[in-house]
């Protein structure tokens, strides 16, 4: 049996690495678009992540939703960047495990 624990972590981990992918893109590029997306996407996790602790219906379902549109964004973009591994491809893995997490969890947390 897998604990909702795993879903929180799952969930914090991924909210700092799209701050810090955020600041980093912002730090490198001096791309604004990329720190408000990177801090915007990271409090939407923070956001699932209270519900989720809260026990809402709503919580794992939406981290799960916010990770399977950034895996189709960066998805894209990797695609389009000559598949430019960093750090489109990389974030299209996290995000898709994340959608992984998630699922599990959801699974067993709505069990009798």
């Amino acid at each position: 049996m897998i604990s909702p624990l795993v879903g929180h972590i799952t969930l914090a981990v991924y909210a700092l690495l799209l701050a810090v992918g955020g600041v980093i893109g912002f730090v490198r590029a001096r791309s604004r678009p990329s720190l408000v997306a990177g801090l915007a996407s990271a409090v939407a996790a923070l956001v699932a992540l209270y519900f989720s602790t809260l026990r809402s219906p709503f919580g794992f379902p939406l981290g799960m939703a916010l990770a399977l549109v950034l895996f189709v964004f960066f998805g894209y973009r990797y695609a389009l960047r000559a598949h430019k591994f960093m750090p489109s491809g990389l974030m299209a893995v996290v995000s898709l495990i994340v959608v992984g997490v998630m699922g599990v969890v959801m699974d067993w947390s709505m069990r009798p």
